[in-house]
């Protein structure tokens, strides 16, 4: 009886056991799950940074494939991400458009065999355009020149007067406070039509007055910007074929493929960008030239500047051209979309933009505007274009 007894009461026992271990399997499992959700919370918040960096990775390669899938409907026209001006200018594709740096269009030996060449056509030019670029200099120096106010209250001690107290302790401190300097923070953007018409003298002479401008207002503070516009094919290009290929739509706009090109950015020293001006020389290189986007991509470069005063040169032969375009549109349609470029910029903004026309009249466009009939006087008309800007600026600070 006793070991009956003995057997159920163990037989409980276990049953008992059992049913514990039922009820606490559930609370177990809750708390592993607890315990893997806490640890995974942890890695997430660890690895917070890499994911957010993934995550703009992922936004940022998705909107290049939303820019891409648009670029490559057959239909789908682009009006540009601002009109300036021009709300009826449109362009075919900006697929196959391009702006590159100058080096990455040519090799370093040949950059510095095109740059000798240059140097060599234009000695005696070089040589006259120095001396006009000193005289710029000279007057642009003497605006930054410090002065000071003297026998001030207070300031910095005028140590030069220290003497005379040492003669006589009567003599009280003398100070000095620097006076302001009018010449503001200035960026000059000059921009060169690198179309098949300037081949030649226009484009060499172009070239160097940009390259002796540039080394000169570098020395005077002044930051200097060399760009150059042109496009990468004859006849449109890649951007015709597809235009050809999708039925040919009517009034397409803007039908060729653009190439902008950075000679020189603002913040890269002269010494370092010198060769890049040879690339003007390079065979097969100037082609078309569409003027309105070409300010309108110089003005947006411009904008994102901090400096106070922002100049803007033009360097061109005659008006815009684009066989491919101007056969397919209305007949003014590029030197429509220049003036209402050239209008919006110059009633709009705070850039000061002048142009210089190489035997051709640029008035028609530009307000401020100058013609030379011999390509030897570039040089002459951009320095003193140039001086007289500062000089006329700092008059009226002055009123």
């Amino acid at each position: 009886m006793n070991l009956e007894k003995n057997l159920d009461e163990k037989e409980k026992k276990d049953d008992k056991q059992n049913n514990d271990d039922k009820q606490n399997k559930p609370d177990n499992q809750e708390k592993q799950a607890k315990e893997k959700e806490d640890k995974q919370e942890e890695m997430s918040i660890d690895s917070g940074m890499p994911d957010l960096e993934n995550e703009a990775k992922e936004s940022d390669q998705a909107e290049e494939d939303v820019e891409i899938e648009d670029s490559s409907q057959p239909d789908f026209r682009k009006k540009g991400k601002s009109t300036l001006g021009d709300i009826n200018y449109k362009t075919y594709t900006e697929e196959f458009d391009e702006i590159v740096k100058a080096e990455e269009l040519e090799n370093t030996e040949e950059l510095s065999r095109l740059r000798k060449n240059l140097d060599q056509q234009l000695l005696q030019l070089k040589n006259f355009i120095s001396k006009l670029a000193n005289k710029l200099q000279r007057k642009l120096l003497a605006k930054q020149n410090r002065s000071w106010n003297f026998d001030l209250e207070d300031g910095l001690l005028d140590t030069s007067k220290l003497p005379r107290i040492i003669m006589d302790p009567f003599n009280s401190l003398s100070f000095k406070k620097e006076k302001d300097i009018e010449f503001k923070d200035t960026l000059v953007t000059i921009l060169i039509d690198n179309s098949g018409s300037m081949r030649g003298k226009p484009i060499s002479v172009a070239a160097i007055c940009a390259d002796i401008l540039s080394r000169t207002l570098e020395r005077c503070a002044v930051k200097v910007e060399i760009l150059g516009f042109t496009t990468k094919h004859w006849k449109g290009g890649s951007s015709r074929e597809k235009w050809m290929k999708n039925d040919k739509p009517t009034l397409p706009g803007r039908l060729n493929d653009l190439r902008h090109i950075i000679y020189k950015s603002a913040d890269t020293p002269w010494r370092q960008a010198k060769n890049n001006m040879g690339l003007m020389l390079k065979e097969g290189l100037l082609k078309e030239n569409i003027d309105g986007e070409a300010l309108k991509w110089a003005y947006n470069k411009m904008s994102r500047r901090k400096e106070e005063r922002k100049i803007l040169m033009v360097i061109s032969d005659g008006a815009p051209v684009d066989d491919s375009t101007l056969s397919t549109n209305t007949s003014d349609y590029l030197e429509s979309n220049l003036k209402k470029t050239v209008k919006w910029i110059e009633s709009k903004t705070n850039i000061e933009l002048l142009a210089i026309g190489i035997g051709h009249d640029v008035t028609r466009y530009y307000n401020q505007a100058v013609k030379i009939t011999d390509v030897q006087d570039l040089g002459d008309v951009m320095i003193n274009q140039l001086t007289d800007l500062f000089v006329e600026k700092s008059k009226k600070t002055f009123h």
